[in-house]
């Protein structure tokens, strides 16, 4: 399990972050569309001949669908409290959005933390479409990523800034907030792997009977 971390690490090591790169593609998508609008617009007025009012209606049009498009606000970014109550489908994506928009906030080793967390979360979100919202797994979830990790995260914003690289009890409030951030990511980490294991047994099994069919015939 821990070579199979290693391994999927280093392959995610030059990726985008994976809310960094639905915003991406979310602005992607919006291009495309003004695009494609402007792009109509301007075939009928090339296939009508339109010219004077109608010329300039379409320039008007065009203007306006750019400023539309590209001016379109994001949703909101979720409270805490929003968070705790979502669907159990939708928590991950939630709570990185919340996380994202913390990161302005948090010391630089925390903002490192919180580009695994988000890829934890992204990995998760596509783990809990079939998990059953009765499971305890799914409790575990809905408390470390619904509960723990927002509040944690609050209540380390909540310090006086300039009391953040003052230690207490042997510890800055940087270091208890990257230490507290790893917990949550390994913990998220193994998580996933537990929802993976039954996944993982059924490969393995197949490929077994695969060898034992063909390559023992």
């Amino acid at each position: 399990m821990a070579l199979a971390r290693v391994a999927r690490e280093r392959r995610r090591g030059g990726e985008m972050v994976p809310v960094r790169r639905r915003r991406a593609r979310s602005r992607g998508n919006r291009t495309v569309k003004l695009v494609v609008a402007i792009g109509v617009l301007l075939t009928l007025a090339m296939l009508f001949g339109w010219s004077g009012f109608a010329l300039v209606a379409v320039a008007a049009a065009i203007v306006a669908l750019t400023v539309l498009v590209l001016r379109k606000r994001p949703a909101p970014v979720p409270t805490p409290e929003k968070i705790a109550q979502a669907e159990l489908k939708t928590l991950p994506a939630q709570t990185a959005r919340w996380l994202e928009a913390q990161r302005p906030a948090l010391p630089a080793p925390a903002v490192t933390l919180v580009e695994r967390l988000d890829r934890r979360l992204d990995t998760l979100a596509g783990q809990l479409a079939t998990l059953d919202d009765d499971s305890p797994v799914a409790g575990e979830i809905r408390r470390l990523v619904g509960e723990q990790l927002p509040a944690f995260v609050a209540d380390y914003a909540r310090v006086p800034p300039t009391m953040r690289a003052t230690p207490r009890n042997g510890k800055t409030p940087d270091q208890q907030l990257v230490e507290g951030l790893g917990v949550i990511e390994r913990e998220m980490g193994d998580i996933s792997a537990r929802l993976a294991q039954g996944d993982l047994d059924a490969l393995e099994t197949k490929r077994r009977f695969l060898e034992v069919k063909y390559e023992g015939e």
